[in-house]
């Protein structure tokens, strides 16, 4: 009887050690795997053809991007509650330049860019369509030129309207032919992004409604790709791509859209080349996208 007992320990012993022993590969297996993911995530590969490439850690929120004046490089700048700062960083998110600019930040949500390389910054944050001293800034980077357009939408009676009809909100713009092109976020539906257009002219300037683009999120920036065929509308961890022979076409054209799921607070977008965009996130992380065919 006592070698019976002795033997059913020695099993029981057996089989206990047996599944620790399993159940420690299991957790150091899920460990792995846990780290695998952290690594990918670390690496930028969240979503296919989206690659983190660097982080902006001297920007605060970086929510606009654009093109500056030596290749492989990129303007950002901070909004509301900000310094109004024009910073210019390379491709890995390093700081090179940092520009106090002589106007005030009350919302910069977008910047834009002409031919030339004029930029244009857009202060038309307006989260409860209520502002009545929307403006775009004109400057020339390296020099002292800045001019102010002052604007309002022609078709905003109320100030502000209902909530169901509070579109008001323009966080993306781009610069094409002379115009400035805005597009709003839609806060009270998401279903719809107003665009409007003005010249691009400095003093009082009128946006008129040209479209509206069936867009089922909030569009944060905007960008039109250099051949001029390929319109980027970003949203929060989502693209929305147009394509046509010309930007007029390019707006009657069905979105597609990409999910960039768990790529963070996206508020920046430009485009690098014809198929490829640069992203930015307002926790400062900057992105390389590839654009599916």
């Amino acid at each position: 009887m006592r070698r019976i007992f002795l033997f059913a320990t020695l099993l029981s012993t057996l089989v206990g050690s047996s599944c620790s022993e399993a159940q420690s590969d299991d957790k150091a297996l899920k460990g792995k795997k846990k780290k695998d993911k952290d690594k990918t995530a670390a690496d930028g590969e969240l979503v296919p053809g989206l690659q983190k490439v660097g982080s902006m850690d001297n920007v605060m929120e970086s929510s606009g991007l654009a093109r500056a004046n030596t290749a492989g490089t990129f303007y950002t700048f901070a909004d509301a509650g900000n310094e109004p700062i024009l910073y210019k960083v390379d491709m890995t998110g390093r700081l090179l330049e940092r520009s106090q600019l002589p106007f005030s930040n009350v919302d910069w949500e977008s910047i834009a860019q002409d031919d030339k390389g004029t930029l244009f910054i857009t202060d038309a944050g307006n989260n409860n369509s209520s502002r009545r001293d929307l403006a775009v800034y004109r400057l020339n980077p390296g020099t002292s030129e800045t001019t102010k357009i002052k604007f309002a939408y022609a078709d905003q009676k109320a100030f502000p309207p209902g909530k169901k009809d509070r579109n008001f909100d323009c966080e993306a713009s781009l610069w094409h032919a002379g115009k400035l092109y805005l597009f709003t976020k839609d806060r009270a539906q998401q279903t719809t992004s107003k665009v409007y257009t003005m010249p691009d002219q400095p003093g009082q300037q009128t946006a008129r409604l040209l479209t509206s683009l069936s867009i089922p999120g909030e569009v944060t920036d905007a960008n039109l790709s250099p051949d001029g065929k390929r319109l980027a509308l970003l949203g929060r961890e989502e693209l929305f791509i147009l394509e046509g022979s010309d930007l007029a076409s390019a707006l009657k054209a069905t979105p597609r859209h990409f999910s960039l799921k768990g790529a963070g607070q996206t508020e920046g977008l430009v485009f690098f080349d014809d198929q490829t965009l640069m992203i930015s996130t307002e926790e400062g992380t900057l992105y390389q996208y590839k654009i599916p065919q």
